[in-house]
């Protein structure tokens, strides 16, 4: 990308630089002003609290954070976090004054997308910034923010990945034009069997040609069906597939691709997964009503808040929900201090007719129904409120079972 390019996508970006040096501010600032004259810039002269972060979300807060990592590690490292957690579409680019692999796998790992080593010089901005600015556009998807949505079971065998598939298969029939279903599974992933597809790319491509990722080489490595893209996960299990820790520059690029980006995991635990989460707007923790995946579904929550994934982004779906068996709504939200996002209700005549035939679940069954308005709340469109079930017996012994406090 020529450096004009870059400048003429400065208007996009709304920075934030975080240093306590004012060396290292006053090396940049010149070169950022030259390749962004049109960013606004605001600087900060020390770390700042982690209450105080708050105040950089929303829509109107930066998407670009220029991060010392010099004048202390440590903090800096943790602060990247925090700043994902608050800002999870932010761009964090971390300044150093030697290019130390550890220190940049540390950054990275954390959710850092490119980094700068001093002396800061205009032909290391290029290449830095060519490649982050490709990432946020997707060379063709200018303008385009989309919406990622990530589904996690809280165990095996809850659906997630059936939830998953027709949700982005209920974005494509409502009229949406980019539209990505993602199977980020790397060992187990099933999406390629379901839905009967082959393909010779997988995600791991996609993460090999992260650095020089554009529209061209991304759609080939998809698989399109009309307005539906999708990544599958690798045909086999290879080596070094369970080591993998950072998905974050898949997701990354398809926020701006795509308008919607459905991500199907494999589960909840482990850096691959977490990076998903935290790049996510809405975390779709998928459980059944059964009294082992209700524990699953609280340990799940109690992990995902404790690795900086915010509560307000974590959605409870209940799925193959049966009010005449397994636990009520009121039941679970008061055992797991946690609302329940949506149920959707046990069709399995409709769903395994759908999996045999390598289809969507048809949108006049009672699953595809629920699941339509499940598609059109995480979209923030009206549509008609979750059915509200109230159980108020068998409550006397099973709060035992969870270990959540009730000061959560």
């Amino acid at each position: 990308m020529a450096r004009a390019d870059i400048a003429a996508l400065s208007g996009n970006w709304k920075g934030l630089m975080i240093s306590p040096s004012k060396t290292i501010a006053g090396e940049l600032s010149p070169i950022l002003s030259m390749h962004l004259p049109n960013t606004p810039i605001f600087e900060m002269q020390s770390y700042p609290a982690r209450l105080s972060l708050s105040e950089l979300g929303g829509t109107h807060g930066p998407n670009l954070c220029f991060l010392d990592l010099t004048s202390d590690p440590d903090r800096a490292i943790a602060l990247i976090g925090e700043l994902l957690v608050v800002q999870p579409a932010m761009k964090i680019v971390v300044l150093l004054s030697s290019k130390n692999p550890d220190t940049i796998v540390r950054a990275m790992r954390q959710g850092a997308v490119e980094f700068l080593v001093r002396p800061f010089d205009p032909e290391q901005f290029d290449h830095a910034f060519a490649r982050l600015a490709s990432m946020h556009r997707g060379e063709g998807g200018a303008g385009i923010t989309g919406k990622v949505i990530t589904v996690i079971p809280a165990k095996g065998a809850c659906g997630a990945t059936t939830l998953a598939t027709n949700l982005a298969q209920h974005y494509k029939r409502a009229g949406f034009k980019k539209i990505l279903l993602g199977d980020m599974d790397p060992l187990t992933g099933t999406l390629s069997f379901l839905m009967k597809l082959r393909s010779n790319y997988s995600f791991v491509d996609a993460l090999s040609r992260s650095n020089s990722m554009d529209a061209d080489i991304w759609k080939g490595i998809v698989t399109q069906q009309g307005t539906l893209d999708i990544l599958l996960s690798p045909e086999t299990v290879n080596e070094g597939l369970h080591e993998l820790r950072d998905a974050s520059s898949i997701a990354e690029f398809a926020r701006g691709f795509y308008e919607v980006v459905v991500f199907d995991t494999g589960g909840v635990y482990g850096d691959w997964n977490l990076t998903l989460a935290r790049r996510s707007d809405d975390v779709l923790l998928v459980t059944t009503n059964e009294l082992p995946a209700l524990q699953a579904a609280q340990r799940a929550i109690d992990y995902l808040e404790a690795n900086q994934v915010q509560r307000s982004r974590i959605r409870l779906v209940v799925n193959r929900y049966d009010k005449e068996h397994g636990l009520g709504r009121e039941v679970i939200e008061t055992a797991l201090h946690c609302d329940v996002f949506h149920l959707l209700p046990a069709d399995y005549e409709g769903v395994q007719r759908a999996l045999i035939e390598g289809k969507p679940v048809p949108p006049n069954t009672s699953f595809g129904k629920s699941l339509g308005q499940l598609g059109e709340r995480l979209a923030g469109r009206p549509a008609g409120a979750a059915p509200v079930e109230k159980k108020t017996s068998a409550l006397s012994g099973l709060f035992s079972l969870f270990t959540r406090s009730s000061g959560k």
